[in-house]
C-alpha cells in the first residue's frame, strides 16, 4: 500500500503531535552522545518520557468523551514536564550543550503550550 493511500488517523493531523513526533526524535539524537552508563538512566527516563507525549496525545484521540480526552492530554502534559526536570538534569550533570539545551527547552515550552490550549477545549467539551 502507498504511504499517500493509507488512512490517516485524527491524532497525525494535530500539530501538537507532529511535534511531540520531532522532540522524540531529538531527545533519541541528543541522548546517543550521554555517557555509557547512563544507558538505563537518564538516557531511559528521556526516551519514555518523550515517546509518552505523543502516544498519549495519540491514545487521547481514540477517546470518545471529552473528558477521557483531556485526561490524557493532561499525562501528556506532564510528561513532557517530566522530559523538561530530566532535560535540566543533563545539563546540570553537563551531559548536553547549552545550545541543545535551550533550544530543548524552547520546544517543550511550545509543545506544553499547545498541550494547555487543546487541554482547555476539550473540557470546554465535556
Amino acid at each position: 500500500m502507498n504511504t499517500n493511500q493509507m488512512k490517516q488517523f485524527s491524532f497525525e493531523k494535530l500539530n501538537v503531535w507532529k511535534k511531540s513526533r520531532i522532540l522524540s526524535a531529538l531527545i533519541y539524537k541528543i541522548t546517543k552522545t550521554f555517557p555509557e552508563d547512563e544507558k538505563f538512566g537518564l538516557t531511559s527516563q528521556m526516551k519514555r518520557s518523550a515517546v509518552s507525549i505523543s502516544s498519549n496525545i495519540a491514545e487521547g484521540t481514540g477517546r470518545t468523551s471529552g473528558k477521557d480526552k483531556a485526561r490524557f492530554t493532561e499525562i501528556a502534559f506532564s510528561s513532557a514536564l517530566e522530559l523538561l526536570n530530566q532535560l535540566i538534569l543533563s545539563y546540570d550533570l553537563e551531559f548536553i550543550s547549552e545550545e541543545n539545551y535551550k533550544n530543548t527547552r524552547e520546544y517543550i515550552s511550545e509543545i506544553t503550550a499547545m498541550l494547555d490550549g487543546v487541554h482547555k477545549s476539550q473540557l470546554k467539551k465535556t
